[in-house]
């Protein structure tokens, strides 16, 4: 009989990020190596598909071998290989599936598939311990605007969703707006540390509201208005001046910050949790996470946010693949991707 396995290797090529890590048994991250294309998307405002998927072709393999090197290990320790498969783009995450799936039956070791969105939850899990569950989670992405009931790393129900824009998606397009670079969310954070978030009233949608969606669509259009002018109308717009550009993203991060942390103060009075686990990009955001802090304060809740090395798309969240595995949820060698978002 052979040994259980010891370190698995998870893969992850969602979106715009190759990546891979090599994580054992007890949740230790071995190594975590991620190969950003921001570079290649930069000149369009946002990830293009194609171009996408031809990088992870590119940088897959490269990316693999040094997770394996920097682990200080080789493939053949390898026991079990993770693989996210839903949510995505169809062609980014074909590929990973099938560098996963060519290891699996090389290695003759198990293959588990693992949901991009809820390894964003995972994430809390390698900071905080096995204890963070059960939880509200909260993945605030540049793809995904999602409150959950937690009770367990695997049983995880939503309790509402955005209907358009996700929150990082309406940052991005704000940054565009603005004149900014991509990725958006760390230069509209950047920018709007100068300014007033008071100067500018613009719309929080769905914030009183008892269900537990997200709209962030018209919170970007108010944007778009106030920094542009409104179609058709005769009144004169001033120009976007640094200033004005300022108080524009402060009070687009306050709105965005406001209608975040009021939907999750909403599910934790719902659930009767008493822990709070967030993730996703948008969490790296420094006033988000302050907010956050001041709501589980006030409600007397734990909270635990991933780690900033850890908010954005990397693979050792893909340790969730060690829950799934331990389970004897495993995937077979004909299984596809599931690219929709998931709502």
């Amino acid at each position: 009989m052979s040994a259980a396995p010891h370190l698995l290797l998870a893969i992850e090529t969602t979106c715009d990020e190759t990546a891979a890590a090599v994580i054992d048994r007890e949740r230790r991250v071995q190594s975590n190596v991620v190969a950003t294309q921001h570079e290649l998307h930069e000149r369009f405002g946002g990830v293009v598909p194609e171009i996408a998927s031809r990088a992870h072709v590119e940088r897959i393999l490269p990316v693999i071998d040094e997770a394996v090197r920097r682990a200080g290990t080789s493939l053949g320790e390898i026991g079990v290989i993770a693989v996210a498969t839903q949510p995505g783009l169809v062609g980014s995450l074909l590929v990973g599936l099938t560098a996963a799936k060519t290891l699996a039956l090389t290695l003759d070791v198990p293959l588990v598939a693992v949901n991009h969105v809820h390894a964003h939850l995972y994430a809390c899990r390698l900071a905080a311990g096995p204890d963070v569950f059960p939880a509200v989670g909260f993945v605030v992405s540049g793809g995904h605007t999602h409150l959950f009931d937690c009770l367990s790393p695997v049983d995880v129900r939503l309790l509402g969703a955005t209907i358009d824009d996700a929150a990082g998606e309406a940052f991005d397009k704000v940054a565009q707006i603005l004149g900014l670079e991509h990725p958006g969310g760390p230069n509209v954070e950047r920018l709007a540390a100068r300014g007033n978030p008071a100067a500018f009233a613009l719309p929080h949608t769905f914030l009183h509201d008892s269900e537990l969606h997200f709209s962030f669509s018209g919170l970007k259009t108010a944007v778009l208005y106030a920094a542009r002018g409104t179609p058709g109308s005769r009144t004169t717009v001033p120009p976007l001046t640094a200033e004005r550009a300022a108080d524009l993203a402060a009070s687009f991060q306050a709105a965005v910050v406001e209608v975040l942390v009021g939907k999750c103060r909403q599910a934790v009075l719902r659930t009767g949790r008493r822990s709070v686990c967030v993730g996703g990009g948008v969490a790296a955001n420094s006033v988000f996470r302050r907010a956050l802090a001041r709501m589980a304060e006030e409600l007397n809740v734990r909270l635990v946010i991933a780690p900033r090395e850890l908010c954005t798309d990397n693979a050792a969240m893909g340790a969730l693949g060690w829950e799934l595995y331990e389970r004897g949820i495993t995937l077979e060698l004909d299984a596809d991707v599931t690219p929709g978002l998931l709502r």
